[in-house]
């Protein structure tokens, strides 16, 4: 599985990550949280190899990322960034059939999937329409279709980090993606989440680290990372933490 031990990067001079240590679990949704500059975009290009470690590795399956040839880890580990950009008017099928280039299953099958990505996104009622028409949160949800369709239906083995996959979006598909999220890691992939709402971490995430300054504030469980204190000195914010009253998970409410 996906893994960064004493990860440290570097821009410049300075240092903007350092100290992570994380092991990805199948089945298990992770979700990144911190301010704005705490090191979690970082941390996510450090996690696909887009960025190089100053210090420490990452490891799929206790091989280096650059060890593993291009498609080979593009059947295995699958990125959506905070923005992705597409500047031809490509039918929205199309943009999702990209995730299907790492493979060699057929037309048939890729159509096949590439059909329940876009249902898994909320995303089905677009196909057919050009991508650059689309809205903002459209877009987001066809991306979030194009990356479920380069691992589906998802595994043990698999590995789905996400960059603010909600910023766009309208409360409705907040939840729907998330919960298609929650969904795939049900399959037994491991998935990566960054977050900004508190509220979404507690509801959907298995584990919740906790970023400040570039380096590790906390890491555990929702009951155990989404407290007052540990919030406080993070975000500087005070909050009430009470229970929700149907799911039981932390509620966080600012004062």
């Amino acid at each position: 599985m996906l893994r960064a031990d004493n990860l440290s990067v570097r821009r410049g001079p300075c240092t903007v990550l350092s100290g992570i240590d994380l092991a990805l679990q199948p089945g298990e949704v992770l979700g990144v949280l911190g301010p704005n500059g705490a090191g979690k975009s970082t941390l996510l290009g450090a996690l696909c190899g887009e960025l190089a470690p100053s210090e420490g590795r990452v490891t799929l399956d206790e091989r280096g990322l650059d060890a593993w040839p291009g498609q080979e880890r593009a059947r295995r580990l699958a990125v959506l960034p905070q923005s992705s950009t597409l500047s031809f008017a490509f039918p929205v099928q199309e943009v999702v059939a990209m995730g299907r280039l790492p493979h060699d299953s057929g037309r048939v099958r890729d159509a096949e999937i590439v059909e329940a990505a876009l249902q898994a996104a909320d995303a089905e009622h677009l196909r057919g329409r050009s991508y650059l028409a689309l809205s903002g949160g459209e877009r987001q949800r066809v991306h979030l279709a194009r990356v479920l369709a380069q691992l589906w239906p998802g595994g043990a083995g698999q590995v789905l980090l996400l960059d603010e996959p909600t910023s766009a979006l309208d409360p409705l598909h907040q939840h729907t993606t998330l919960q298609a999220v929650r969904d795939f890691a049900g399959q037994g992939a491991a998935v990566l989440v960054i977050l900004h709402d508190l509220n979404l971490a507690a509801r959907y995430c298995d584990r919740i680290l906790l970023l400040q300054n570039g380096r590790p504030h906390a890491l555990g469980s929702p009951d155990e990372v989404l407290q007052a204190e540990p919030l406080r000195q993070v975000f500087g914010l005070d909050v009430l933490i009470q229970r929700h009253p149907e799911r039981g998970h932390p509620l966080i409410i600012a004062r």
